[in-house]
């Protein structure tokens, strides 16, 4: 019987290595986790019966294998805290006093369409008085309706308050938004990069239908016919949720089977003591590289379903998804660098002309945030990798648990996009690029510990829009200035050294990598390629620039004494977005942090508060510390309004609308 005994030796030494193992915990925990489990099942049973009694707003319900992840927190205690701690769990919140930030104590907000709306708190309820947004009558009969706010999307910058209709579960959402750093409510439309001057859209029961695919998790909409095919009044909506927000279960896949297996301590001991995986859980970061993203990818990412068939089908069971399944078995992931001409693709553009303008540069890559996946896979660190373990995914940078060694506090890990320890600078690209790591400068042309080094602002640069600011592009690429000049995307150089043109960016490109220069119009060749975007480019590359002129690392570059009198032209700009954005990057500047400007403001005012910035600047040493004719300045300093009228003739003026 000496076999038996020798095994049972053995395990206290794996147990030690175990131990020792990132996020590992003591076997005693695991024992009395047979306990809690129990205990943690019939805990968050409870609230399911006051929950099913909620009629008003969509509820949480468990189903489907779905136990939540207050049963997951019972074993995972770490996992659970610093999931609790990311904007993931908050992507949707029942309103509650300890969720809602905005002040609700009788405010009257103006920043609205129409008349003001006024705000009440009941005790624990939040209250809202407005226009009906879906009143058809005359304008000037339009009532005013009360409704109570139930729910809350949107957790890092900005808060969207959905109320309850009063038709069954239907949501509509308040016409104003509240800004969190700024704690300001803004008009909801100002949000977006839309166009300006079209209205307000009405939402009803578009969290219900839309939001909740992202924003929950495992949500059914549960229309009783397909979302607006006719007036939601007649429409049955039962609409829930195995959880609010992005939980466990959306990553790791229903865990009912998971923790009636592991109520036992001796399997529980035995995965312990062993580097074997679970087969009743899907650990991401163990799958292959490509599904491993695509658990990611189901929510970043553009995609729509293939057929009605498939939306009813989700729309009464929920999506199919279930991480460790290959995506695109179950909806069509629109990436029109390969599948353009595809008739999925062509079927959504007969029926929606601006679906790839609003989303995709015009060489098909992603140009808005939260659909990093997308980004992804048009990346060659992605497609061209020659193993599994040198392909780029999701977690190659990111993490969705904070680990032991990360030494930040929890809250600056949550809010720099969960990116891994160590991962924040270079070695998320030197761990594979060995050689560029030895001398860095080499491949730069750039100080080694200059922001011109720094891999992710040459390869990554903030080419993506979203969130009312500039965003990192997911997609791995090299600066081009053909593909600027071609497609209209800024390039990484010109968005460090803002004074310079497209033709020095060129030259340099040329000198340095043997790219050949391409053909460049007289004002590629002589001014600065960010006035060219502030004045002649697109909503989409004005708002980019805008963030940009803002940006420490193009200050350092480019100087900022010059700056003034192009933030000013955007204090004026038609889109809400963009004036907003170019207010942010004015107040970084010398003089100007607490410049007194509200960007949804009467017309009159803001084009004050932009010549009141000019004068400023004009009657300040700063208006002649420069005399760059690339930045528009004669040799005496004085600015040449006539060209940038000129400029600003040509203007990139058709609609765009970033689907963010």
């Amino acid at each position: 019987m000496a076999r038996p005994s020798d095994q049972r030796r053995g395990h206290p030494g794996r147990r030690r290595a175990s131990a020792a193992t990132p996020g590992a915990a003591p076997i005693a925990a695991l024992l009395v986790g047979s306990v809690a489990l129990g205990a943690a099942v019939s805990v968050t049973r409870d609230p399911i019966v006051p929950e099913s009694a909620i009629k008003n707003r969509p509820i949480a319900v468990s189903e489907d294998g779905y136990v939540s992840s207050e049963t997951c927190r019972a074993c995972h205690p770490s996992q659970h805290a610093t999931w609790y701690a990311s904007f993931h769990r908050t992507m949707t919140q029942v309103a509650t006093p300890e969720t809602v930030r905005a002040d609700f104590d009788g405010v009257v907000v103006d920043a609205v369409p129409g008349r003001p709306m006024r705000l009440e708190r009941r005790d624990d309820e939040f209250w809202a008085e407005f226009d009906d947004p879906g009143w058809e009558g005359p304008p000037s009969e339009r009532p005013r309706i009360r409704r109570q706010v139930v729910m809350i999307t949107g957790s890092h910058h900005q808060h969207i308050y959905w109320y309850a209709t009063g038709h069954e579960r239907t949501l509509n959402v308040l016409p104003g938004a509240y800004l969190l750093d700024e704690e300001q409510w803004t008009p909801r439309s100002a949000l977006v990069l839309s166009p300006p001057n079209q209205g307000v859209a009405t939402l009803d029961g578009h969290w219900n239908a839309i939001c909740i695919v992202c924003h929950t998790t495992h949500g059914k909409t549960q229309f009783d016919t397909p979302y607006r095919s006719e007036p939601i009044a007649d429409q049955a909506v039962d609409t829930t949720v195995a959880e609010f927000g992005i939980a466990c279960e959306a990553c790791h896949g229903p865990a009912a089977d998971h923790v009636a297996a592991n109520r036992s301590p001796t399997r529980r001991y035995a995965l312990h003591a062993s580097d074997t995986a679970d087969p009743t859980i899907v650990e991401p970061t163990r799958l292959d590289p490509q599904r491993s993203s695509q658990v990611c990818g189901q929510c970043h990412s553009i995609w729509e379903f293939r057929n009605l068939a498939d939306e009813r089908a989700a729309n009464a069971d929920g999506l199919p998804y279930r991480p460790g399944d290959n995506l695109t078995d179950t909806r069509f992931i629109a990436q029109p660098t390969a599948n353009r001409q595809s008739p999925d693709m062509q079927a959504l553009l007969a029926t929606d002309p601006d679906f790839v303008r609003g989303s995709f540069w015009a060489d098909g890559l992603v140009r808005v945030s939260g659909r990093e996946y997308n980004g992804l896979i048009d990346s060659p660190c992605y497609t061209n990798a020659d193993t599994a373990e040198r392909t780029l995914t999701c977690f190659s940078c990111h993490t969705m648990h904070q680990t032991p060694e990360d030494p930040r506090p929890v809250a600056e890990w949550a809010d720099t996009h969960q990116v891994s320890a160590g991962m924040e600078g270079d070695a998320a690209c030197t761990q594979c690029h060995e050689p560029i790591a030895a001398n860095v400068a080499a491949h730069t042309n750039h100080a080694a510990e200059s922001a011109g080094s720094r891999c992710y602002n040459c390869h990554m640069p903030y080419t993506s829009y979203g969130l009312m600011r500039a965003i990192r592009s997911h997609t791995v690429t090299s600066p081009s200035v053909r593909e600027t000049v071609e497609v209209g995307r800024p390039n990484a150089c010109n968005l460090c050294h803002l004074d310079r043109p497209l033709a020095w960016t060129a030259d340099a490109m040329d000198e340095w990598y043997g790219h050949e220069p391409p053909a460049l119009d007289d004002d590629e060749e002589r001014v600065a390629a960010s006035v060219l975007w502030l004045l002649r480019g697109d909503a989409g590359q004005r708002a980019l620039t805008a963030w940009s002129y803002g940006w420490e690392p193009a200050q350092t570059a480019s100087g900022t004494s010059w700056m003034v009198p192009y933030l000013g032209e955007l204090l004026g700009d038609s889109y809400d977005t963009i004036r907003y954005i170019a207010a942010g990057s004015l107040r970084t500047l010398p003089g100007y942090a607490s410049f007194d400007y509200d960007f949804t403001g009467d017309r009159d005012d803001r084009i004050a508060a932009a010549v009141r910035a000019l004068t400023d600047w004009r009657e300040s040493t700063l208006s002649r510390e420069r005399r760059d004719p690339e930045l528009l300045f004669g040799p005496d300093g004085a600015l040449d309004t006539a060209a940038m009228r000129r400029l600003f003739d040509q203007r990139d003026n058709r609609p765009l609308f970033l689907r963010e």
